[in-house]
């Protein structure tokens, strides 16, 4: 490769769309290279086509071999969720922007963008998306043929996001271009090409949950309720997690996901994952999960089973162990990223003591909070403060992450 290749953006309605200078840079190219509907836009082309589809590394390959005149089309702005970044990256190029499908829809729609949350699930897969735009005021999402505005629809639906409604463009700047309002049980029904944008537009309130929400807003098991991390608790042990926007945290023993479903409303843009032995538990869980807009990872399993599934995490938090405390333990500091943190709820001073033996086996310092906290509660017309159950807070975090700068206090 001896001249940098250009990377134009262009649109739907094909030649038309690029400036004269684009053009004639296409015109003396000798290697074009773009998907087929690219390719098609230019059927008098006298030099060599290539099909750019599949994986690009070996594409990439063969054009850091490439001495020729070469363009490489690609739809909108390639720098924006396209083949631009990577192209950069390995190649020596020079970027030409078209105008992207999201200013175009805005354009459409009359309204302001610089607002907006963009966000795309185009080769990409919708878990998580409830919990990374739930309270966005616009969000502008990339789509494709799996996750089309009917199946988005779908899925905001199951988390009761009905505040928003929808617009779609279909086919901009083709002589197929399409927009509209839909909500999203009109969406849902909806048929649409596979070339569309959908901007989200918050119409309605939405509901808010600040960190610490209350005990008795998470649907628990019936009769017996109390087996729930009560808030305070869970304020506490959240907090020892050290969680940061992104990060990955391992829920054992998530029963009705309350730590769970706090710490996804963190880790936003993270994962969490969740594992749960008791099936009515899990169903009171996933309940949960729809109420208050994350989007877990939960699985039926007695811990440590299940655990080879699940990415290694930033974070854990173990509520119960089901006995196997010793091998759980093991697991979780084998697998724990640098500067992670785990956190173990302790009812017991047997199992305080089992956990601080173990940590010290995996080389682990550990620090614990005795919490002893009281709620108050009226009698006639006076008030009384009654217990909540003392639980261990032992928090552990790996020896050498103090000597790697994370923060071991």
């Amino acid at each position: 490769m001896t001249q940098a290749m250009k990377v134009i953006g262009i649109g739907d309605d094909g030649q038309q769309s690029l400036l004269p200078l684009y053009r004639t840079w296409i015109e003396e190219s000798e290697l074009l290279v773009g998907g087929e509907r690219h390719l098609s836009f230019f059927p008098e082309y006298t030099g060599e086509k290539r099909v750019l589809k599949g994986g690009l590394t070996a594409m990439v390959e063969e054009l850091l071999q490439e001495t020729r005149k070469t363009v490489i089309l690609a739809s909108g702005d390639p720098l924006f969720y396209g083949i631009g970044s990577l192209l950069s990256k390995k190649l020596n190029v020079e970027i030409y922007p078209h105008l992207s499908s999201i200013q175009l829809a805005f354009a459409k729609m009359g309204e302001a963008w610089q607002d907006a949350t963009l966000a795309s699930v185009h080769g990409r897969s919708i878990k998580g998306l409830a919990q990374r735009i739930d309270g966005k005021e616009k969000v502008a999402l990339l789509t494709d043929r799996e996750n089309s505005p009917a199946a988005i629809a779908r899925y905001l639906l199951s988390f009761q996001m009905t505040e928003y409604d929808a617009f779609v463009a279909e086919n901009l700047g083709s002589a197929e271009e399409r927009t509209g309002w839909y909500s999203l049980e009109e969406m849902a029904d909806g048929v649409f090409s596979d070339l569309n944008v959908v901007i989200l537009k918050k119409r309605r309130p939405s509901p808010v949950w600040p960190f610490g929400i209350a005990d008795e807003e998470f649907s628990q098991r019936k009769p017996d309720k109390g087996l729930i991390t009560k808030k305070e608790v869970r304020i506490l042990s959240i907090a020892q997690l050290q969680l940061h926007a992104k990060s990955t945290i391992w829920d054992i023993g998530t029963c009705t996901g309350s730590v769970a479903i706090e710490a996804a409303r963190i880790a936003r843009e993270g994962e969490v994952y969740g594992v749960e032995k008791n099936v009515d538990d899990l169903e009171n869980c996933r309940q949960n999960m729809a109420k208050f807009r994350t989007d877990l990872t939960v699985i039926n399993a007695r811990a440590p089973h299940g655990l080879d599934e699940f990415p290694d995490p930033d974070a854990v938090f173990i509520g119960g162990s089901g006995g196997e405390l010793r091998e759980l333990l093991n697991i979780c500091c084998t697998r724990l990223r640098p500067n992670g943190r785990i956190v173990v709820n302790a009812a017991t001073i047997e199992t305080l003591y089992e956990a601080t033996q173990a940590f010290a086996q995996e080389g682990f310092e550990t620090s614990v909070t005795l919490a002893q906290l009281s709620r108050s509660k009226p009698i006639l017309s006076l008030t009384r403060f009654e217990a909540l159950n003392p639980i261990y807070i032992i928090t552990a975090w790996a020896k050498q992450a103090e000597e790697q700068g994370g923060d071991s206090k």
